[in-house]
């Protein structure tokens, strides 16, 4: 009781059983269109929200490697520039000497100073190469022109930093001339006494951002995205804002940059950015690429709006199209419904009440009326069958009886031998010899209800044709048979082969006129089977009736036009008693006559005629 109540009321409720039809087509079809357009709309957002950053990442990740290796090798170019100075026998003396005294005495000073200059003037994107000795000595390529001390390097946050082993150290920071400011890459490599193996100096080779610059350019994010460099300690190598070259990055994420070796995060800070980054453990840089989120989900945004007004316009519509359907079509045609579901029964006195004069009220008036005939129709086909079935069954019986009578075999056999005994008597040898090869053909027919006869029996049946018919054309038809003894005995599909031999003197020989000569000759093959062929010298058969007849074959339910009743007949006989394996192949040549190739299994005992 309680779950029939529970039930009752979630149909009544849920499905607005007591709402009128109008309210519920309207309430069902909002839902029906609003719950799909949001889920496909959410499943569009979200896959395509997921492409976009995945095409995007792949995009930033292959540009960064890129980058990041055009990066390097440009490094490895300068450092070498830097091994080469501090390996210079000028720059080892050097290394050796200890005080300012020494140094002024060995005048260092100046083959130092121009192996400076040769190692700055070979490339035009070096800027300075400044190289100092604890507090003994200062070089620096940009002499009087300098407006700053070399003192202050040691002030800043990268000169402690710097490896003691003479491993160079990639930083970001600005140089001063006299009447500007250079932001510059410095490699700076510590130099170690060949004495005491301590640090006593610093080698420092200043790069501009020509090249830098140059790559950059060749970068291309989406509209706005850019692309910067971060050292170990997040300050910035590069950004296109040269401002913020040296300053340490203030990015929502940046521990997990520095921490992992590549990867793409979702960057909050200010606006939202997707970073795609990457590590370079020769640089002990991180290359970063940064794209606007709001780029990136630009046509995601296009969706969401194409679906809210799609799913607007389609709630206008079916509210419009509810109210008038549910007045005018749902009632007249639940009405119908039911009346056609009495007629399916067999009630054919129920009446639709018809209730307007439009195209329902029309259907409505037919539907009764239709109802009526049918009713009376019935009724008369009925009767009308009950006569025509008896009256078939007699015409049939009848004409059965007839065929029964017109083909009694006795009377066939009596009369042929009849006709032969009449021809004898009058010295008619000829005739005689075709009632008697007439006679035959008829027992062969009739006495052999197996479909199973020897290729022996077959070829006496066609040579009593053959025969019939050399009466008719005499001198013009010619005939031979080339049949081996051990083959005669082979089970063969019962009168095969004369249809086909018939084929040849209709279609081959009657066709063309002239003289015809038949050969039909036998042959044992190694794989175990053996073929008959039936040639003629007829008219042959055309090239595209030739290709019909090959494709016929072919078809296991091919109709034949009439005309090659005998070759169809005989296929899909011999498939039938040996198998798919065996048939007819035929070939011609229009003016050189066809031949009809039958192909049998050899010595198919379980079909063997008695």
């Amino acid at each position: 009781m309680v779950w029939n109540r529970a039930r009752h009321w979630f149909m009544h409720t849920v499905f607005l059983r007591d709402h009128s039809l109008g309210a519920r087509l309207l309430v069902f079809s909002a839902v029906l269109v609003i719950i799909p357009m949001l889920i496909v709309g959410l499943i569009s957002y979200q896959r395509s929200s997921g492409v976009l950053q995945h095409e995007t990442r792949q995009y930033s990740w292959q540009i960064i490697e890129q980058v990041k290796s055009h990066v390097e090798h440009y490094v490895r170019d300068i450092e070498i520039i830097a091994l080469k100075t501090i390996n210079h026998p000028d720059m080892g003396k050097l290394l050796k000497m200890n005080s300012l005294e020494e140094i002024e005495q060995s005048r260092i000073r100046q083959p130092i100073m121009q192996l400076l200059r040769d190692s700055g003037y070979s490339r035009s994107d070096i800027s300075n190469i400044s190289l100092f000795l604890s507090n003994i000595l200062i070089l620096d390529l940009r002499g009087d022109d300098s407006i700053e001390p070399l003192a202050p390097l040691m002030d800043e946050y990268w000169y402690q930093l710097a490896p003691a082993n003479g491993e160079p150290m990639l930083v970001s920071r600005v140089i001063k001339w006299k009447d500007r400011e250079e932001p510059v890459i410095s490699i700076v490599k510590r130099l170690v006494s060949p004495n005491t193996l301590e640090p006593i100096g610093m080698l420092v080779i200043d790069v501009n951002y020509k090249r830098f610059q140059e790559i950059a350019d060749l970068v291309t994010i989406g509209k706005t995205g850019y692309m910067f460099i971060l050292d170990s300690q997040s300050h910035y190598v590069y950004h296109p804002d040269l401002t913020q070259l040296g300053s340490r990055a203030q990015l929502d994420g940046l521990d997990q940059i520095q921490t992992m070796e590549s990867g793409s995060i979702l960057s909050s800070d200010g606006k939202q950015n997707f970073l795609t980054f990457s590590h370079s453990s020769f640089l002990g840089w991180t290359l970063v690429t940064a794209v606007p989120y709001r780029e990136l989900t630009s046509g995601i945004g296009y969706i969401g709006r194409t679906i809210l007004w799609t799913v607007i316009i389609t709630l206008g519509v079916a509210y419009c199209l509810g109210i008038g359907l549910a007045s005018s079509i749902i009632k007249p045609v639940r009405q119908l419904q039911r009346l056609m579901k009495r007629v399916e029964l067999g009630d054919f006195e129920s009446k639709a009440h018809v209730t307007s004069r439009d195209e329902l009220g029309l259907l409505t008036h037919g539907f009764n009326k239709m109802v009526g005939n049918l009713k009376e129709l019935l009724e008369q086909i009925y009767f009308s069958k009950l006569k025509e079935t008896e009256m078939t069954l007699q015409q049939k019986e009848m004409e059965l009886k007839m065929l029964i009578a017109q083909i009694n075999p006795h009377f066939l056999y009596n009369s042929l031998e009849t006709i032969r005994g009449m021809a004898l008597e009058q010295d008619m040898d000829d005739i005689a010899d075709v009632a008697s090869a007439l006679s035959r053909l008829l027992r062969y027919n009739l006495r052999h209800p197996s479909p199973y006869v020897t290729l022996q029996q077959e070829l006496d049946i066609c040579e009593m044709y053959l025969r019939i018919m050399k009466y008719r054309f005499e001198d013009r038809l010619a005939y031979e048979f080339h049949v081996p003894e051990l083959l005669r005995e082979q089970p063969f599909a019962k009168f095969s082969l004369q249809p086909l031999v018939e084929n040849c003197i209709v279609h081959g020989f009657e066709a063309g006129g002239g003289t015809s000569r038949i050969r039909i000759t036998a042959r044992a093959e190694l794989d175990g089977t053996w073929t008959i062929a039936i040639e003629d010298s007829g008219v042959g058969i055309p090239t595209d009736r030739l290709a019909y007849l090959q494709q016929s074959l072919l078809e296991a339910g091919a109709t034949h036009d009439g005309s090659h009743i005998g070759l169809a007949n005989v296929h899909r006989r011999i498939v039938h008693l040996f198998g798919e394996a065996y048939g007819l192949t035929i070939d011609s040549a229009w003016g050189k006559g066809t031949r009809v190739t039958m192909r049998l299994p050899c010595g198919h005992a379980e079909h063997r005629a008695g």
